[in-house]
């Protein structure tokens, strides 16, 4: 139904009219390089969620890592495809398997990882620092009354319980540090699938008394739990980078190039400050109830009960209705596009009136005539039996008008693609109808469409849905 979406590095190049294979989900073969990833034309990013690093806020996806790696593929002019994988081990296990081509992750650069893969230029320095809780009363004491009360010597680890990821180099730098001061340490290692956030979380509510963790992560993590003490260094400082397959030396030197020529400008600064040194933003989304990682699961909006009800009514997943009313507006129900769609789901007027909404900016008459809006296209799309891919020929026409659509189907069939199936098919000639030859051709009554955008629209709600249900768990 809007127009108005802008077209990211997410989107396709109608110029390479790259067109993904069902679901997007090739696993790629394990040699590609820069070139291989620019014939492409899409960058495959394996990262995971972290209060830093990937995460949801508002519906929004933010991160450190997800800023940098967005300016890298503009920078490469390639569209951006991030995968999520829940730990360091499953990340390289992905990238050695060619799921992706780089793990944009802060990873430290150790011997053992070495053998495995090539880093980028190190991204920071940071040292592992103990967390631990301040005494129950630290708000009255002095400084250096709190440091009496919590270990700031590491030979007092001696017989200390300390919870760590197994094969970590938190894990090796607790051995090593064994050794170093001549004393036994009760390293309890914890499975790969829990992350160094759960464990602080566990810290902080007195589950477990100490963990480790990078100074950096730790220091973010003090702002949402100012009772926990991060001072404590046990390691001298550590690089951390991203990291590349063995095959693929010139991506290696390309984002390593990029990563030093980004670390000069204001604007590698601005990301770095609003993830790790503007404390206030972070506490503040922390505690916002529509924080979403997979430690701290909210909201996506005020309006989620709404989309519930409504989704409810026409049998879809409400985080799906959820990410196309976000596509939309972003949840603003003030929102009014160019071309004079208003609201929450960017209901043209008329388009609003039809469908029962006489006060189009009213969260729920926008959400209820939107859904529908959907209903209609769920009854004109019945011949298509496949409940998902019928979805995105819905998804696709909320966005471009039915008829476009319907268009691009004809064409499909006329070609001798399958005109039932969007990816790879109908989506295709979605793309081809800004071409004259296509608009032009005799079985197109709808004529000249700005392709790139329905199928950018059908492709980034379906993205935003996957991210929804991995962190917003539906709930029983």
């Amino acid at each position: 139904m809007a127009c108005n979406n802008s077209i990211s590095k997410e989107s396709y190049n109608e110029e390479k009219q790259t067109i993904p294979t069902p679901e997007d989900e090739i696993i790629l073969e394990s040699n590609k390089d820069l070139e291989d990833i620019k014939q492409r034309g899409k960058l495959i990013a394996l990262t995971a969620y972290s209060s830093t690093s990937y995460f949801l806020y508002k519906g929004e996806t933010m991160g450190y890592e997800y800023e940098l790696l967005q300016r890298l593929a503009n920078d490469l002019d390639v569209d951006l495809k991030v995968v999520i994988k829940t730990n360091t081990d499953s990340l390289r296990s992905a990238l050695l398997r060619g799921e992706g081509d780089i793990i944009a992750y802060s990873l430290a650069i150790t011997k053992d990882r070495q053998k495995e893969v090539d880093f980028t230029t190190p991204l920071m320095q940071v040292k592992q620092v103990l967390v631990q809780r301040k005494p129950e009363n630290w708000k009255s004491l002095p400084v250096h009354k709190i440091d009496q009360k919590v270990i700031r010597n590491v030979i007092d680890l001696k017989e200390k319980e300390i919870h760590v990821r197994t094969n970590t180099p938190y894990q090796l730098r607790l051995e090593n540090l064994e050794n170093e001061i001549g004393e036994d340490i009760n390293i309890v290692l914890e499975p790969q699938n829990i992350s160094t956030e759960e464990l602080i979380h566990r810290v902080a509510e007195g589950k477990i008394d100490y963990t480790v963790a990078d100074e950096n992560i730790a220091k973010v993590n003090n702002t949402y739990y100012p009772h926990i003490d991060t001072k404590t260094e046990i390691s001298f400082p550590q690089r951390i980078a991203w990291a590349t397959r063995k095959h693929s030396p010139m991506l290696r030197e390309t984002v390593s190039h990029w990563l030093d020529s980004m670390k000069k400008t204001t604007d590698y600064y601005v990301i770095y400050n609003k993830y790790f040194k503007n404390t206030r933003a972070q506490h503040k989304r922390f505690d916002s109830k529509f924080f979403n990682t997979l430690e701290h699961r909210g909201l996506l909006s005020t309006y989620d009960d709404i989309i519930k009800e409504q989704a409810d009514i026409i049998g879809w997943d409400w985080r799906l209705l959820a990410s196309l009313v976000y596509q939309e507006s972003r949840f603003d129900p003030h929102a009014k596009s160019w071309v004079g769609a208003v609201g929450l789901m960017q209901l043209m007027p008329a388009t609003a009136k039809q469908f029962g909404a006489h006060n189009p900016r009213d969260p729920r008459q926008n959400i209820k005539a939107g859904r529908k809006y959907l209903q209609f296209l769920e009854k004109y799309w019945d011949e298509i039996e496949d409940v998902e891919e019928r979805r995105k020929f819905i998804l696709a026409s909320y966005n471009a008008g039915q008829g476009h659509v319907k268009d691009a189907q004809r064409l499909a069939k006329k070609f001798k693609h399958n005109e039932m199936v969007w990816n790879g098919n109908v989506e295709k000639y979605m793309l081809l109808k800004s071409h004259k030859q296509y608009y032009r051709d005799e079985v197109v009554k709808f004529g000249y469409a700005r392709g790139k955008e329905p199928v950018n629209y059908v492709q980034s709600i379906l993205e935003r849905y996957k991210r929804y249900k991995e962190l917003i768990k539906i709930e029983e």
